[in-house]
């Protein structure tokens, strides 16, 4: 057999995704490609996916990047996890955090004996078990300790907030070091080769012509290459997720820094916050069939930590994805590929996870339709289980403060949730398909925080008795209150190690 190898690959954009793709390509394929990156300085980004989750870590040291220099070259801060208000009922307050809640007991998960005594009247709420979001909620941070043995220190789970455009600029000099080759210019056109249909050159407006095997659109929601030189479709989403806009504006950073995510539920979206360690992030997402522009631009400047530092900038947008990532010799990365509004910070992953697919389904010359079709079909049932984890928020609420609200509560929902929320319903069990994005411990916490009726609890946890099941609560809660108490504050922590220099 003959592996024919391609040898130039051409990424379509900048930004987050584009510097993110040649970045991990450069140390990935270790200089045995040619590798350009076509942009123009006089196209700006979207550049608001300012929160990641913990899996941005891993992306980070398959690239050799130091935590604490990335740190202060992005203005970053740590994050823990979303704190969500106002999403179950006005006043509501719940914390979706990372990594483990509680420690196992026998057969059954901590969530189940919880839910037992919950239903009793006999414990906490559930977040007081959890060493992230307790720490969280004192504004307290630290790196695991891996040299403490059976203590919840071990079990922090992180991730970053940093200021995207910072982010793009750091991981263009990283590729640039690896052999990335950049190209100043706006693209005119993509020309496609007989008979296949396959596009062998962009053509830039200076007349520039740029060749290549493998093209990478990352192009943002334009699409150049994967919609409008191929045409291969959008699928909506906007049924089950009808924001369509969101506006967004940097404010002036509020005394402290939390170490998690915000997002707060408005009368028609809802708000993030994002404390970074120069300014804070915030934006407004919303439905324009029930707020106007200037009404939601209202309600973002009335909710910011400090003086608005920018206007707000308007942003359009339709939930949803390409019905291929994957189409002849073009594979879309980033808002090119889909788009799922950032209230799970799931956008910088999913760059991620389809530069990870396109790594482990890198072609040939061959251009095998059985890779293409395995990877679009990895792509869609990435996107569609987190399309559903979004949905739950939405449509799981109780509020009859709005319109917006309640068409979310009552409208018709993916198939593939209906199951998740009635096997949680009857016994508060959870199943993670196919090494979904969102692990059991996600669902819960939604679940929980947006006061989902349960009907039961594991018949098993009865194995055990009411007064051991009371002691083990007793006792994780106990440890991790004490755990939570020898942190550092956030603050603490990034003037010692990570402290960029004053801007």
């Amino acid at each position: 057999m003959q592996n024919e190898p391609i040898k130039d690959i051409v990424i379509v954009g900048g930004g987050t995704a584009g510097w993110m793709t040649a970045a991990a390509l450069s140390t990935v394929l270790n200089g045995r490609f040619n590798i350009r990156l076509v942009e123009s300085d006089e196209i700006g980004i979207v550049g608001v996916g300012e929160a990641t989750i913990p899996m941005i870590q891993r992306f980070n040291r398959v690239l050799g990047i130091d935590e604490n220099e990335f740190m202060r070259e992005t203005m970053g801060s740590f994050k823990l996890g979303v704190e969500f208000v106002n999403w179950g009922r006005l006043g509501d307050r719940y914390m979706h955090g990372f990594g483990r809640i509680g420690q196992d007991l026998a057969t059954v998960s901590f969530h189940q004996y919880w839910q037992k005594m919950r239903a009793l009247g006999k414990a906490a709420p559930i977040e007081e078990y959890s060493i992230t979001r307790m720490a969280a909620k004192a504004n307290k941070f630290m790196p695991a300790r891996h040299d403490v043995p059976n203590s919840p220190l071990g079990d922090i789970a992180y991730a970053y907030h940093f200021d995207a455009g910072l982010y793009a600029k750091y991981l263009r000099k990283l590729a640039e070091a690896r052999g990335v080759v950049r190209i100043e210019g706006k693209i005119l056109r993509a020309t496609q080769r007989e008979p296949d249909g396959h596009i062998d050159a962009v053509e830039l407006e200076n007349g520039t012509r740029v060749e290549g095997e493998l093209f990478i659109d990352c192009s943002g929601f334009r699409g150049l290459l994967i919609e409008q030189a191929l045409q291969t479709g959008y699928e909506d989403w906007t049924r089950w997720l009808p924001a369509d806009r969101a506006l967004a504006v940097p404010c002036e950073s509020a005394p402290a820094m939390t170490p998690y995510t915000r997002a707060t539920a408005h009368k028609s979206g809802w708000q993030w916050r994002i404390p970074l360690q120069h300014r804070t992030g915030n934006g407004h997402v919303y439905c324009s069939r029930f707020i106007s522009d200037d009404e939601a631009a209202s309600t973002l400047l009335a909710n910011l930590d400090g003086k608005a530092l920018a206007d707000p900038r308007l942003i359009k947008f339709q939930t949803g994805m390409r019905k291929l990532s994957w189409n002849r010799n073009v594979v879309a990365i980033g808002l090119a590929s889909g788009f799922m509004e950032p209230i799970e910070s799931t956008s910088i992953h999913l760059i991620q996870s389809t530069i990870q697919r396109l790594i482990d389904f890198f072609p040939d010359r061959g251009w095998r339709q059985a890779d293409r079709d395995e990877f679009n079909r990895q792509s869609r049932f990435e996107y569609e289980r987190i399309r559903d984890f979004i949905v739950l928020h939405y449509h799981l609420n109780q509020r009859t403060d709005s319109p917006y609200w309640l068409e979310c509560a009552n409208m018709a929902i993916p198939e593939t949730l209906r199951q998740k929320m009635d096997l949680y319903r009857a016994h508060g069990r959870v199943v993670r398909w196919d090494n979904e994005l969102f692990a059991e411990v996600g669902w819960i916490q939604v679940f929980e925080g947006q006061n989902m009726p349960v009907d039961g609890y594991h018949p098993l946890v009865d194995a055990q008795s009411e007064e051991d099941i009371a002691d083990y609560l007793d006792s994780v809660r106990g440890v991790i209150a004490k755990c939570v108490g020898v942190m550092p504050s956030h603050d603490e922590y990034i003037a010692k190690m990570c402290a960029a220099k004053k801007m």
